[in-house]
């Protein structure tokens, strides 16, 4: 079982940045994929980034150049930095841990997920 917990959400103006972090319960943490996902009103969760086991990472095209995911084995914990934030990037992002990692692109492929933390740029 893993538990998770983003934070570092918040209000941005389009152009600035935010890192978001997600911290994981539990021994196997570096065992696990990690990924991000968001989901604005009225819209589907999206894959956003992935960080495998390995530390290879695949992005969004909408985020390629602007997002960065990261890992922290020995901290339990993985990261998000957002730059160039724009208003289109409002949304609840999410973590989630995968252990099999079959479609990483997919949601139902993740079998733990946090509460989400919201993120909202102004234009």
């Amino acid at each position: 079982q893993v538990q998770l917990v983003e934070s570092g959400g918040g209000l941005v103006q389009a152009g600035g940045s935010l890192r978001l972090s997600c911290a994981a319960s539990g021994r196997t943490f570096s065992t696990y994929a990690m990924g991000w996902f968001r989901q604005a009103p009225g819209k589907e969760r999206e894959f956003v980034a992935v960080i495998t086991w390995s530390g290879t990472t695949y992005y969004a095209d909408s985020v390629k150049g602007r997002f960065t995911i990261s890992r922290d084995n020995a901290k339990n914990t993985v990261y998000l930095q957002m730059n160039s934030l724009k208003p289109e990037d409002t949304a609840v992002h999410y973590c989630a841990a995968s252990e099999r990692l079959l479609r990483p692109r997919v949601p139902a492929s993740y079998e733990y997920w946090g509460q989400g933390t919201q993120v909202t740029v102004s234009s």
